[in-house]
């Protein structure tokens, strides 16, 4: 259905994440996979969904100028909110563990922005989901940090990993968009795009 109406359309997915780009090929839409990278600094004073709309933005920015007519990139940043401060991706083994000590016996929220941008125009929306964790032991984390090595993800976990399984009792919210992508949002905004 979607696939129809963005036949003329080349679509890009910039994203090196394999959880977005396996989410984003359920959609049955065909797509090429073209990553720029970019510093992700932004302005301390950003909160929540300023920081994630603002960074899938800058992405975007990234392929302004070779942008074709009938060209689509889509971009995306995930961070996890706690205690009124972002958690992005751990640098190694100690912080991780750190995050997941912070995040036990607690509740966070986990915000997915994702930017369109076409010659024309662009678009970003974002969605967010409250995930509650039972109270995790120190041998639980250290055993999913040691095996699992989770450096490439916001808030040093995957809920589709171990440690969901174990750890997570509760969402408010989708799923999906705690993997990295709000795949329900992307379909409706493409269906508006």
């Amino acid at each position: 259905m979607l696939s129809q109406k963005l036949k003329d359309k080349n679509i890009i997915l910039a994203s090196g994440s394999p959880r977005r780009q396996e989410l984003f090929k359920e959609l049955d839409i065909k797509f090429s996979i073209k990553v720029k990278q970019i510093d992700e600094v932004y302005d301390s004073t950003l909160k929540a969904e300023q920081i994630t709309n603002y960074l899938a933005l800058k992405k975007a920015e990234a392929f302004e100028s070779e942008l074709l007519e009938n060209d689509l990139v889509i971009t995306s940043d995930t961070i996890v909110w706690h205690n009124s401060k972002p958690l992005e991706k751990p640098k190694n083994e100690q912080e991780a563990i750190i995050m997941l000590q912070s995040l036990s016996g607690t509740s966070h929220t986990v915000i997915t922005s994702v930017c369109f941008k076409s010659k024309k125009k662009q678009k970003v929306f974002y969605d967010s989901t409250q995930v509650f964790f039972k109270k995790l032991t120190h041998n639980e984390i250290t055993y999913y940090v040691k095996k699992y090595k989770p450096f490439d993800k916001a808030g040093a976990y995957g809920i589709q990993e171990w440690i969901g399984f174990i750890g997570v009792t509760k969402l408010i919210g989708s799923y999906f968009n705690v993997m990295g992508f709000p795949v329900h949002k992307v379909y409706e905004e493409l269906l508006k795009f």
